[in-house]
């Protein structure tokens, strides 16, 4: 079967060593390099044979890897963290670039070596990263989002390092081929930025109108490719132009459906991809440099640990963040592995040295997870022997408040909290990771504190000792939990309510004694089976009948507080009680009769038996208005009464000399 029987035994032990790697909560790209190495021709038994037909297979891998990183690139991801993702990174990559020049002369490589050392171990591991943050629950933190910010910028470096780094095997000569490589990359980008936001959405459009989700994959797949392919044709590299596709369809209207779509595809040739990086790993050259390897490991995770927590001091980054950047970034990135090969099929880099940076590489994906575990020991190390550093609050001093409400997110959901908070003149303090709405809470005169929830220190500048109620808006439950346990620490008593996005995680919150918990989409179902009963005429009062009960049936199921059961029972008797009036809205058009008439000369009630109970009026709401009181166009009219009564209403309020349209019902 030739190279189909090499995919075949490729993929099904890249499943085997994946499953392997998930049970021991590691990257899946560790279990694919591991088979990779498994099926290489230094380890023996089964072997793949057409190894170059893998590694062109694996170019399409990269090709879709660095297309899907330019549809998942977001500035809207980097706005909170931008000043360190993007001139902090730069920074970073050149130390790090000095670093392995510096390790380079140590070990006796000359410049050229010690130069793509450095590139190639600058790069960090974004994929590794995100399982460890996610394992660890620190996702969502202020730490993470620096994190993810200068990996976002590093996987944006890769780019100039594929088109600059081959043109150091001659400087000289490479110098104009620089400055040419540069302008046709220009002009391509100008082009691409140009005429591919104008035409694709237009092709993407045309293609979604025919209804066919086949073609549009194709489409996309094919937009991707092709670019990436006429960029090759003009001398620039494939996966260049393969980037800059997806960052312009992630501009149009199309861009999230073409990223979910190419994932999978991705996902399959990355296997591809990083099982031929395995394929060049020679564990025989392992057991005989393993000092050499033991050593640049040790001088790689220091060095970049560091390096990384004086960029994150430098840039006014305190407390536990430093020691969170520096142990999650120290280890060498996938990405590594894209510039390796390169390195080594234009003969830039030797075998040897592409040998020991991939085995370097794998090892610091190793011990990223263990290391990173230890940030929070180091903290309170560091806690221990160092003053701790202040926390700015806003609109309020720590000391001035007790007996508040903590609000762990000013979201959509936390600021409609604080309003009405606000309204009732109840004390409460905003914490928020998100300096555009720290801002808006801001101007808003909230108390408000720019932070991350889940650390300790945030929290005591919020007093969470004195508060008496935590509201968790966040709906991550792996934050939700560190946020929850840490504010316990240092307020045992505090009452908890948290958001619950999936129900399959209950038990988590039962463990952290959090029994009162929301459910937005058991809330979203029940609204919209109203809306949709109400909408094929059923009446208000049958609709409560058939989804209260469904609400409380599903609280009891799970195991809600018996007295807060017996609350919302009691609020929900309240409202379906106040739907038995019957009360409906109706919207006065503007030829209507009752314009102008006062409700005592129009005599609704006599001539109708519906009472008018409620006028809106401009966003204002006039409750129970007097005999005097008279209707204007485009007032919303309440009015109760039996729907015969309600119904000759309407006859009346659309009653004018011309008017031939009925008064618009609004049900609520």
């Amino acid at each position: 079967m030739g190279i189909a029987a090499d995919i075949i035994v490729l993929v099904v032990t890249a499943f085997v060593c994946g499953l392997i790697m998930q049970r021991l909560r590691q990257p899946l790209i560790l279990g694919y390099i591991l088979a990779g190495i498994l099926l290489g021709q230094q380890t023996g038994g089964i072997t793949i044979h057409e190894i170059h037909d893998i590694e062109l297979l694996a170019e399409i891998g990269v090709a879709l890897l660095l297309f899907a990183l330019g549809l998942e690139f977001s500035y809207k991801d980097l706005r909170p963290v931008k000043m360190i993702a993007f001139f902090g990174t730069p920074l970073q990559i050149g130390l790090t670039i000095l670093l392995g020049m510096g390790i380079g002369k140590m070990l006796g490589w000359d410049l050229v070596a010690s130069v793509w050392f450095g590139a190639l171990i600058s790069l960090s591991s974004t994929m590794v990263l995100l399982k460890t943050l996610m394992n660890q629950g620190w996702m969502g933190t202020l730490s993470s989002k620096v994190m993810i910010g200068m990996l976002i910028v590093q996987d944006l470096a890769v780019v100039p390092m594929m088109i600059l780094l081959p043109l150091l095997n001659d400087p000289a000569a490479g110098l104009p081929a620089l400055s040419f490589a540069l302008l046709k990359a220009i002009i391509f980008l100008g082009c691409m930025f140009f005429l591919g936001t104008k035409m694709l959405p237009i092709l993407l459009r045309s293609i979604v109108a025919l209804g066919s989700r086949e073609l549009f994959l194709l489409a996309v797949i094919a937009i991707g490719l092709g670019i990436g392919y006429a960029t090759y044709l003009v001398g620039l590299s494939f996966a260049f132009g393969a980037f800059v596709a997806g960052m312009v369809l992630t501009e149009s209207d199309y861009g999230h459906q073409a990223l979910s779509d190419v994932i999978p595809l991705r996902d399959v040739f990355g296997l591809l991809f990083f099982a031929s990086v395995g394929m060049l790993l020679d564990p025989h050259f392992f057991v005989t440099h393993i000092w050499t390897v033991l050593l640049l490991v040790f001088l790689v995770t220091v060095g970049k640990a560091t390096i990384f927590a004086l960029i994150a001091r430098l840039f006014r980054y305190g407390n536990v963040i430093p020691i969170a950047v520096g142990l999650g970034l120290f280890q060498i990135g996938e990405f590594t592995f894209v510039l390796a090969r390169i390195g080594l099929s234009s003969g830039s880099i030797s075998t040897e040295l592409y040998n020991l940076v991939l085995t370097t590489a794998v090892m610091t994906m190793l011990l990223t997870p263990m290391l990173s575990g230890q940030t929070a020991r180091i903290y309170e190390f560091k806690k221990r022997h160092v003053p701790r550093e202040p926390l700015q609050t806003m609109n309020f001093e720590s000391d001035d408040i007790t007996n508040h409400v903590l609000i762990a997110g000013g979201g959509r959901v936390g600021m409609q909290i604080a309003r009405i908070l606000h309204k009732l003149h109840i004390p409460f303090v905003i914490i928020e990771l998100d300096q555009r709405l720290v801002e808006m809470a801001k101007e808003a005169g909230f108390n408000v504190i720019f932070g991350d929830a889940g650390q300790e220190v945030v929290l005591q500048a919020a007093n969470a000792s004195g508060a008496v109620l935590l509201v968790v808006t966040i709906p991550g439950v792996v934050v939700s939990q560190a946020i929850i346990r840490n504010t316990r620490l240092l307020n045992a008593d505090i009452q908890v309510v948290a958001r619950l996005a999936d129900t399959d995680f209950k038990d988590i919150f039962a463990k952290l004694q959090v029994r009162d918990l929301v459910y937005p989409e058991l809330e979203a179902g029940l609204e919209m089976t109203r809306q949709s009963l109400l909408h094929l005429g059923l009446p208000v009062q049958e609709v409560h009948q058939y989804t209260e009960p469904l609400r409380q049936e599903f609280l009891q199921q799970e195991d809600q507080d018996e007295q807060l059961l017996q609350q919302y029972k009691t609020l929900a008797q309240l409202r379906t009680a106040e739907q038995g009036f019957d009360l409906e809205w109706f919207r006065v058009q503007e030829s209507s009769a009752l314009l102008g008439q006062s409700l005592a000369d129009a005599q609704i009630r006599t001539r109708t038996g519906a009472s008018v109970v409620g006028v809106l009026r401009d966003g204002r709401m006039e409750s129970n208005p007097g005999p005097d009181f008279c209707l204007q166009k485009k007032d919303l009219v309440a009015v109760i009464g039996s729907s015969t009564a309600r119904a000759s209403f309407n006859s009346l309020l659309t009653q004018s000399t011309g008017m031939e349209k009925p008064a618009v019902q609004v049900v609520v």
